[in-house]
């Protein structure tokens, strides 16, 4: 059955609770429960095995945990007697039933369940007269791993997500990432690293500070196994959605991976994991929203801790915490005398340019710059999202960059690389194919100035080619006759007072000289000037689209008055037929 099949089949669940729920609480009942089935039937090949060493450890006193854990041949066991298709014989105690099942799950499993608030709904389904029902049509869905791979069951789960996030009407900020975005990043996390990841044993960690259902760390490991079917991922995360937190959760666990590396919260005011550093990263924050709810934990974090904390560099504003997301990546890599780090993170077009010199956002990309962190940058396509169609950026980090790459940032506009889907899905109107994954993925490994019939699409700049000064240029106050008035005291005694109405300032790049651009742009308009150098700012930005514009000629004047007479005539005559 087919991920779209399945998940429509799973869909059908709504039919019955049409009426008693509303729309936006549909996958308050459909995700849990699939992913009960999915449990149920990943355990129940040892179901027996199970319960007969639970009986054998529990007669001889011993704690019977890791003897199940061996039986079960997963990370997880279930110690009841009952699986959902024999909850369906006892009609008239199904709900308490349900209930002492899914408690005889092994703590961690206990916690999914607790996160999706199971025991509410299963409450709710029997005030409801639904809840047999409702495990009927779960118990005779075949959600074996055989029948359904966990590739597909992860991309089960993020389908039934994202159309639950629709009906309830989520926020741009609240987006998911397309699968083909995430197998881009992850190459581009990956490719320098191919041959080292060959090697037998290697161990790696892989970490997701936003990691919704899971989608960045199963695509990550994915690609792993196809590179190395010997070698291990582990994998961390942190997210702030319990549904999402849940479903992660039960995916990496069906998938061997150590659920205790999957933590609850908000990651930028309540860390999960301190102090843990990882190889790689990967992660997309939701774009543009604002964290005052969390602005007290920030700002004493970066107060008390400054650079020993995460956010040492610079604070962006209230209305768009993207950048923090940036910094707390960086706090996680690997130091580079370990091995370093290397991370990719989706954020949208304003953390390439907003703020001024001295700015929070300016200084954080002068930190990031002028530490020879930022390897590349790739313009994404408009609606490549499924709730928002603005332009996105992909940005690779790394503190340890390979030689060619150091002193340098490659841009590259991959806005041009899509193709057109069958069917929208949302504000996702556009998608990768894997040809355009790959054309992306060569113009970053060959790491080159390229273009395309006469566009630009690969450019390669220095990190202080982003940099510049902003001076303040002073012009003198002066009378009613004209005669400039001079200060009387202090510092200014005898100078000539600054008119601030004729105040301006002037950004002067950092590969240039202050003095010579002053001489050249401003003394010939403004004999007068001079520069407050006490008022100078160093600021960065990164003008993404500017380095990429191509200008296009306008037409020839005569086409266009052909095209404006064309239209002008069949105007006439129109009007001419109504008087008719």
């Amino acid at each position: 059955m087919s991920n779209t099949n399945l998940s429509s089949f799973i869909w059908s669940v709504a039919d019955l609770l049409r009426g008693d729920y509303k729309q936006s609480e549909y996958g308050k009942v459909i995700l849990p429960f699939t992913v009960l089935r999915r449990l149920d039937c990943v355990l129940e090949p040892t179901k027996a095995a199970v319960l007969a060493e639970l009986e054998k450890r529990t007669k001889a006193g011993v704690n019977p945990e890791p003897f199940l854990l061996k039986k079960s041949g997963q990370l997880f066991y279930n110690t009841s007697p009952l699986d959902l298709k024999k909850l369906m014989g006892d009609q008239d105690h199904i709900g308490e039933n349900l209930r002492a099942y899914v408690q005889a799950f092994s703590p961690a499993v206990r916690d999914i369940f607790e996160s999706f608030e199971f025991h509410t709904q299963i409450d709710k389904l029997a005030k409801s007269g639904l809840l047999y029902l409702v495990t009927e049509k779960f118990a005779a869905i075949d959600l074996h791993p055989e029948v359904v791979s966990n590739a597909q069951m992860g991309a089960v789960f993020e389908e039934l997500i994202r159309k639950f996030a629709e009906l309830s009407n989520e926020t741009a900020g609240e987006h998911f990432t397309p699968r083909e975005v995430i197998r881009l990043m992850v190459n581009l996390l990956f490719i320098e690293d191919d041959e080292a990841l060959t090697k037998p044993g290697v161990v790696r960690s892989l970490y997701d500070p936003t990691a919704g259902t899971g989608g960045m760390l199963s695509v990550g490991g994915e690609h792993l196994a196809s590179l190395n079917p010997d070698a291990r991922l582990v994998m961390y995360g942190q997210e702030l959605n319990p549904e999402s937190y849940a479903i992660c959760k039960a995916d990496m666990l069906i998938k061997g991976q150590d659920i205790a590396n999957i933590i609850l919260g908000n990651t930028l005011s309540a860390d999960g994991l301190p102090g843990k550093h990882f190889d790689y990263s990967l992660s997309n924050p939701p774009f543009g929203v604002e964290w005052k709810k969390i602005e007290r934990e920030v700002r004493k974090e970066a107060e008390e801790q400054g650079f020993n904390g995460r956010f040492g560099p610079g604070l962006p504003r209230i209305s768009d915490g993207s950048l923090l997301f940036l910094l707390h990546l960086i706090s996680k890599m690997r130091p580079a005398v370990d091995g370093g780090s290397r991370f990719g993170i989706v954020l949208n077009g304003s953390p390439l340019f907003s703020g001024g010199a001295g700015s929070g956002e300016s200084e954080i990309r002068r930190y990031v710059l002028e530490n020879d962190l930022v390897e590349a940058i790739i313009g994404l396509p408009t609606d490549m999202f499924y709730n928002t169609p603005i332009n996105t950026y992909v940005w690779i980090v790394s503190n340890r960059k390979p030689t060619a790459r150091k002193g340098k940032v490659q841009l590259i506009d991959a806005s041009s690389f899509w193709q057109k889907m069958r069917k929208s899905l949302g504000c996702k109107r556009k998608e990768l194919s894997p040809d355009h994954i790959e054309e992306i993925t060569k113009q970053f490994g060959n790491f080159k100035k390229d273009s395309k019939d006469g566009v630009p699409i690969s450019l390669i700049f220095k990190n202080e080619d982003f940099g510049y000064r902003t001076i303040t240029v002073e012009r003198p106050e002066r009378d009613a006759k004209g005669k400039i008035i001079l200060g009387t005291k202090g510092k200014g005694k005898d100078k000539p007072v600054p008119d601030s109405s004729l105040r301006d300032t002037e950004n002067v790049p950092l590969s240039e000289d202050v003095e010579n651009y002053f001489k050249r742009e401003v003394l010939p308009h403004a004999p007068d000037a001079w520069i407050d150098h006490d008022k100078t700012q160093v600021g960065y930005d990164i003008p993404f689209n500017r380095h990429f514009y191509v200008f296009q000629p306008p037409r020839p004047l005569s086409e266009i008055d052909a095209e404006l007479k064309g239209v002008t005539d069949r105007i006439l005559t129109m009007i001419g037929g109504l008087t008719k």
